[in-house]
């Protein structure tokens, strides 16, 4: 079996750390409007309080939460690939896709307990 041929890193890593940087804003876009519904819905002290606990501030939270562990994953993808190495770790990819389910999840929940 032949040695590994060197990675050509080319332009590939560049445009890698542009996608995540555009994703990661794409996501905080989406926090800031998750944001404004909680904000405009009357806070806390409106609807979406079952049981003490405000259900659009926890959508709020874990929107950017996730925001905040998916942009932990671009920098490390993105000093991963200037580096030089190979394919990203499952772990990292695991993370990234759990973040943006999040976002998506915290969104549409938020949207819905607003109406």
């Amino acid at each position: 079996m032949s040695a590994p041929a060197h990675r050509d890193p080319g332009l590939q890593p560049e445009r890698t750390s542009l996608a995540w940087r555009r994703t990661l804003l794409a996501l905080v876009v989406v926090d800031l409007l998750v944001w404004r519904s909680w904000a405009h819905g009357g806070g806390p002290a409106a609807g979406g309080i079952v049981s003490g606990v405000d259900l659009r501030g926890l959508c709020v939270l874990a929107a950017m939460a996730a925001t905040v562990v998916l942009a932990g994953c671009g920098f490390v993808r993105g000093r991963e690939l200037h580096r030089g190495s190979g394919a990203p770790p499952a772990v990292l990819m695991g993370c990234a896709a759990a973040a943006v389910i999040t976002v998506a999840g915290g969104t549409v929940a938020a949207l819905a307990l607003g109406r």
